[in-house]
Order: C-alpha cells, then structure tokens, then sequence
C-alpha cells in the first residue's frame, strides 16, 4: 500500500515560508498522513514520535551513508571517511567508537566552569545596556568558544570559524561539506608539531583498529574530517538553542519568572526548550529494503525524511504537545536522534543550554523580543533564529 494523504497537504523542507511556523501542519501530517509522500521532490516523511524513532533504530534497512539532505541523497555520493554521522556500521562503529573514547562524559564535565565564565564574559558588558542579541552577542559567542577551546582553535580564529559554518548551513552546504579545503589544515599541522590538551591532539595520536582489522591511527583527512564535523555541529546547534531559550522564555513570562525564582527547574527547562524547539529539525535515511509504517511502504530505493520537530510534539508521547511547560520532564524527545546514531554531543549541548540560562537569568530576570529585528532562518536540516534582538 502506498502512502495516501488529502490533496490539499503540502510540505516541503526547502520551503521558508512552511517552515517558519510549521506546527499546525505537522499536526495535520500526524493525524492525516503519518507516511507523507512529497511527489515533486520524491520523498516520504515521518511525523510521529514512534515512527521516527523506529526508523531511526531500522538502521540496517534504513541507513545514513547516502547523506542527510534530499536533494542530495539520490546522487550515490559516497561521504569522507570519518564523517561518521553519515556512515553505516561497521566504519560507523569503529569511528563512533573511536570519538566516545576522546569525548567523554569526564571531558564535558569538565567544562563546566569555563563555560560559565566564558557566558559571564559575554553577557557582563552588556548589563545596563538595554537590550542585547540573544544568538550575535551571546549563543554564538559560547558555543564558538566552547568548541573552539575542545577543539584547540585558537581563540582569535574562532569567530572566522563559526561565520564560515553559518554561512554553509545558510547557503544549503549541508549534504557532503567541501572538507579538504585548507579551512582546518593549518591548525592541524600546527597540532602536529605543538601537541596540546585538546580533542585534535587526541585526534592525531589515538591508535584505533579498522574495519579491516589493521591497527593504526587516523590519517591527516580523516583527522580534518572530524575537526570539521565537530566544528560545525559544535557551532551551529548548540547556538540556535540558546537563541530558542531567549525566544521561547520571552513568550513565556511567567514560566521564565518561575526559573528565577528557583533556579533548580533550570534543567528540566531546557529539555522542555530542546522539545519544544528543537535546533535540528529533521534528518534523513535511505530505504535499502521495502518499510512499513502505519499509512504504507516506504519502497527500496526511497529517502525517508524523519521529522524530529514533528515527533517531539506528537501527543501520543507528549501530551498537549504544542504546550510549552518547564514542569514537563519530557522523556524520549527526539531532538538528538536515537540508536546507533544518537548525538554524541547531546551532553555538551544540555551543558551549554544550563549554564547559559543560568548567567542569563543571574544578570537580565526579564526581557522581550524585538520581533521588528529577530531573523528566523529554517534551513532543511536545522531552525533557528539568525538574530534575536532583545530589550532587557
């Protein structure tokens, strides 16, 4: 059986203007047609939290390795080795393996106190100011550091660094990225010579066996293959949910006055902003094999596009899901993946998304967005906002 849906039903990741407010149409998609078919760019869609979920654990019949965009995926372009988010066991295996070994839970929890200085260190100057851009002078500016300082990026490059990654996602850079183009290689060869305590030092020297069984270590492009993924998804996620934080508590006063009155609903806060508004907002797999979910068959030789924005609003699993609430506690959200693939920098990103809120709250208790100003930038793998300006 075929996927079916109303005629009138239309979406389209491409499409800004869907996109910006896509919730009522997700709802649609959920209760309508919970297999979608979009005949113009040949593609199904998944709205439902456990149809997203099950796709994401079929990873032998779904896989990642032809890419995560669309548009791009039918070309049969095979990924860099190393650009493991977009690989299949058993190379996913053995890289995924490889990157836990040097981001550890020890190594995130680390962090903790620089993070929190480097917010101080952003959000200070701006006391008495009178309003402030929540992602230019505040989410982009953490998360640039954060990554920059794992990575071993020198600070003065940082900036330079997270342009060039937003500037890729916005510009729909986003199947297989241009990796060996020199933007990395400078600090790699750097690192070889002046080993340090960072992940690209560790990158460089880690012994690890292959998948054909060879022991060795990581050649110089697959070392720059991950010091570029980690880069950008460092950069980019992780400030557009600091952005949704200044967005969605701003629409949500009274909650936000309920986090400054008692900072220890700060976490469960966030989990609530990372369902709510998810930064990246659907992923893609590639059927393999004929799938059946509730309204058809995916057919072998289709893209699947997993809506995890959708997901984490689907009632089933989150009751009155369109509701924001910072007493939720929501269990199975979506927004990092799950299985084989889950994010491994979910962890870093909660981190970041705590501590930002926390200083925020300690300096500016109330604020309101500049909706004349605020930028919203849905792309077809992430959504955010670009700038957020804000009174205080």
């Amino acid at each position: 059986m075929s996927a079916s849906q109303s005629t009138d039903l239309y979406w389209d990741p491409y499409d800004v203007g869907i996109n910006t407010n896509p919730y009522p149409l997700f709802r649609r998609l959920r209760e309508e047609a919970p297999l979608y078919y979009n005949e113009r760019y040949d593609f199904y869609t998944l709205s439902r939290a456990d149809d997203v979920e099950r796709a994401f654990i079929d990873h032998k019949r779904l896989i990642s390795s032809r890419g995560m965009v669309p548009a791009f995926m039918k070309l049969g372009v095979e990924a860099p080795s190393g650009m493991f988010i977009m690989e299949d066991p058993p190379r996913h295996t053995r890289h995924r393996a490889l990157l836990s070994r040097v981001f550890t839970p020890r190594r995130v929890a680390a962090l903790e106190p620089k993070v929190r200085a480097f917010c101080a260190r952003c959000l200070d100057p701006l006391v008495g100011s009178g309003g402030f851009d929540f992602v230019k002078d505040y989410g982009n500016l953490v998360a640039m550091r954060v990554i920059g300082m794992m990575l071993g990026i020198p600070e003065s490059d940082q900036m330079a660094v997270h342009e060039r990654v937003e500037r890729s996602i916005r510009d729909q850079v986003e199947a297989y990225p241009t990796l060996q183009d020199g933007m990395y290689a400078e600090y790699i060869d750097w690192r070889v010579e002046h080993p340090s305590d960072d992940l690209m030092t560790e990158l460089l020297n880690v012994e690890f066996e292959d998948e054909t069984g060879t022991t060795r270590r990581l050649s110089r492009g697959e070392v720059l293959t991950f010091v570029t993924l980690l880069s950008g998804a460092g950069n980019e996620t992780t400030a557009k949910l600091i952005g949704w934080t200044g967005k969605v508590l701003a629409d949500h006063p009274d909650q936000r006055r309920q986090l400054v009155e008692n900072p220890s609903l700060i976490p469960d806060a966030v989990e609530e902003i990372l369902r709510y508004e998810p930064p990246g907002f659907q992923n893609s797999r590639y059927a393999v094999e004929d799938v059946v979910f509730d309204g058809g068959t995916v057919p072998a030789g289709s893209v699947v596009v997993c809506i995890m924005g959708s997901a984490n609003r689907d009632d089933r699993r989150f009751p009155d899901g369109d509701r924001f609430d910072i007493h939720r506690k929501p269990e199975g959200i979506l927004t990092f993946g799950f299985g084989i693939h889950f994010c491994l920098g979910a962890a870093l990103a909660r981190l970041e998304g705590r501590v930002a809120l926390e200083e925020v709250l300690k300096r500016f208790p109330e604020w309101t967005v500049d909706e004349t100003r605020a930028v919203l930038r849905p792309t077809s793998t992430t959504r955010g906002y670009e700038t957020l300006p804000v009174f205080v």
